[in-house]
């Protein structure tokens, strides 16, 4: 029998490492050993989407969420994956998108025109600019922006991004999902599925013309 002594002894220091769980590295991995890549969107509520404390609260534990506009594979998402899977514990990644998502709402070149007929010089734009040696090549920033023609393609095409990354372990564990705004439901990307024809998974559904900049290509 455990005494309530030894309960509350065992809470605390389970607590103390999970406040201080840092500073083990790969022995003090979040809950879930989990990594997640999201869209930035407001109606895309993670930890609804997939079972998990992570989001809400901020805090919960069992992920390292990221989130960045489309929860697209980009070279500071690559960044934190390399991080927490080579040095955190990280043994699986997930990555969530949704329909109706903002990257589909434009076409990346009319996004490029409105910033130039804003003045802004895109030809000298410092992508980091704590970083200068990291640039893009001319006529790349449309690509850099990542807007979508179709958020199931997109999502398998992060996906293998990750898996084919030299960056990211073989043995991890990689999958892409589809939040269906409309009907708050989770499935898998799927260019034939059903409730696409209600949802709004592609840029044309969105009412945008035109291919978008070849990022995903």
């Amino acid at each position: 029998m455990t005494t309530l002594k030894e309960q509350l002894e065992n809470r605390i220091e389970a607590t103390t490492r999970w406040e201080n769980r840092r500073q083990y590295a790969a022995d003090g991995p979040n809950m879930k050993n989990l990594w997640v890549l999201a869209c930035m969107d407001e109606r895309l509520p993670v930890d609804e989407a997939l079972g998990i404390r992570a989001d809400t609260p901020v805090g919960g534990g069992d992920a390292h969420l990221f989130r960045n506009a489309g929860g697209i594979v980009t070279d500071d998402a690559i960044r934190s994956a390399m991080l927490t899977i080579n040095f955190f514990g990280t043994q699986e990644i997930v990555v969530l998108q949704h329909t109706g998502c903002g990257m589909l709402s434009a076409n990346g070149n009319d996004l490029e025109a409105a910033l130039r007929n804003k003045g802004i010089d895109l030809d000298n734009i410092p992508i980091d600019p704590s970083l200068p040696e990291l640039s893009l090549a001319d006529g790349a920033f449309a690509k850099w922006i990542g807007m979508m023609d179709d958020v199931d393609e997109t999502c398998i095409k992060c996906v293998e991004q990750l898996r084919n990354h030299p960056l990211i372990p073989d043995d991890i564990i990689i999958s892409g999902w589809i939040w269906e705004t409309e009907f708050r439901r989770l499935r898998a990307p799927d260019l034939t599925a059903a409730t696409r024809a209600v949802s709004q998974p592609t840029a044309e559904s969105m009412g945008v013309k035109g291919k978008q900049p070849p990022r995903w290509s």
